[in-house]
Formats: C-alpha cells, sequence, structure tokens
C-alpha cells in the first residue's frame, strides 16, 4: 500500500535522533498499549500484517504527528472495533476500573504468565514446492501498485537484484492482512546495489542493501545479466 508511513528512500525528514539510555517506555500508558497489543495477538483477534496495514490507515497527518505507540494505539483502537470486541464508542470510554488484571492462579509462574500472552508466532509454513528462483539468480521486482497491504517498498520496485539466499516458504503478508489466509510464498533474501536503488549520486556504492522478499514479487530477467546459464 503506497502511503507517508513508506518512508524508505524519501527526504526532507531530517537526521535520526538516537536518543541515550532510552528507556522502554517513556510513559506508563505505553507499557499498557503494548500489553493489550501482545494480549489481542496472543489470542488471534488479529495478526501482525493486520496490524501493520491498520497504521498504514491512518491519515497522513495523524501519522507523522504521532509518537511510536501512538500509532500502535490507533491500530488497536481500529482493529479491535472492525473485529467487533468492542465498539467505537467503547474505546473512547475509561473503563471503572482500569487496573484490573487476572491473577495469576496458585502455582502458576511468571514465565507461565508470560507464556499464555507470548506472540511469537512464526510465519513459517512447511512446503513440498520447489522454488522458481535459485541463488546467484538476478530477478527484477515487480512495479505494479497495489491498493492493499505490501512488504515490497517503492523504492525497490522496477529494480533489479541478485538472489543471495533462499529463506524457506513462509506467510504472504498481502494476503495475510486483508483476512485472505496464509497464501505462503517461498521467501528469498535479495541483495540490491546501492546505485541500482539510488541513482549514481552521493551514494555509498560499497554499502548494498538485502531485502527479503516473496516469490510473486519477483521475476527473472532476461537477456545478458538475466538467468544463470
Amino acid at each position: 500500500m503506497d502511503g507517508i508511513h513508506d518512508l524508505g528512500g524519501m527526504q526532507g525528514f531530517g537526521p535520526v535522533i538516537r536518543e541515550q539510555n532510552e528507556p522502554v517506555f517513556h510513559a506508563e500508558w505505553e507499557g499498557a498499549v503494548f500489553a493489550m497489543m501482545r494480549a489481542a495477538r496472543a489470542r488471534k483477534i488479529f495478526n501482525s500484517d493486520e496490524m501493520r496495514h491498520a497504521i498504514e490507515r491512518m491519515d497522513p497527518a495523524e501519522y507523522l504527528a504521532s509518537s511510536y505507540y501512538e500509532r500502535w494505539l490507533a491500530a488497536l483502537t481500529r482493529l479491535l472495533a472492525e473485529k467487533g470486541v468492542v465498539t467505537e464508542a467503547e474505546t473512547g470510554a475509561r473503563p471503572a476500573n482500569r487496573a484490573r488484571r487476572r491473577a495469576p492462579a496458585a502455582g502458576e509462574s511468571q514465565a507461565v504468565v508470560l507464556d499464555r500472552y507470548s506472540t511469537a508466532q512464526s510465519s513459517f509454513r512447511s512446503s513440498n514446492a520447489a522454488p522458481a528462483f535459485a541463488v546467484g539468480q538476478t530477478v527484477v521486482t515487480s512495479n505494479e501498485r497495489k491498493p492493499g497491504h505490501t512488504r515490497l517498498p517503492r523504492y525497490a520496485r522496477g529494480k533489479r537484484g541478485v538472489i543471495a539466499a533462499q529463506r524457506g516458504t513462509h506467510v504472504f503478508p498481502d494476503a495475510s492482512a486483508h483476512g485472505l489466509g496464509d497464501a505462503p510464498q517461498p521467501l528469498y533474501s535479495v541483495r540490491f546495489e546501492a546505485a541500482e536503488l539510488w541513482g549514481t549520486g552521493d551514494v555509498d556504492t560499497a554499502a548494498p542493501v538485502y531485502l527479503d522478499l516473496w516469490e510473486s514479487y519477483l521475476a527473472t530477467v532476461a537477456g545478458p545479466g538475466g538467468d544463470r546459464g
């Protein structure tokens, strides 16, 4: 999905300021949002691809003005309403007892409690299908503009790269983000030369970029410099 969130390669936003000794959370509410997001995903109310797509659908001005966890909160609010877990009116109301928590059962260790809310759900899927591309093969990425979620950034569309590694078969985000199932595809690490992505201007040509890309994003390159012989 094209939008303001796809910031790769864009200019004019100033340098990235790194905060020294940055805390995990800057405010208590950020920790609460983190916990709610983990709990919702652990209960499979929505998946990580749906979460990303919800953030992508934020108003551009709101997106740019929001902090990291404010974007998470916007996505959580949208998804819980869309999934019918809460109403929009309920998301704006403060619960009478917001401090209520589920107490651990007798004998439960902290590790067991944390495991219950774990979101470490693997995207890997088993498959007997052979990958279409081999390591060392030159490929070109799709230049098709899609209205929905995609993990192919704009700056890497219609660009030539080389397959650096095969990553196995994984859930396809473009389908998963829209409730269309896993639709698993082979995943590859693709190496792009800096000049291919950014041009030959003020570019560090010794710094290639590696992107993990799904098979349907890629096509073979015909002619010289294309398929391996």
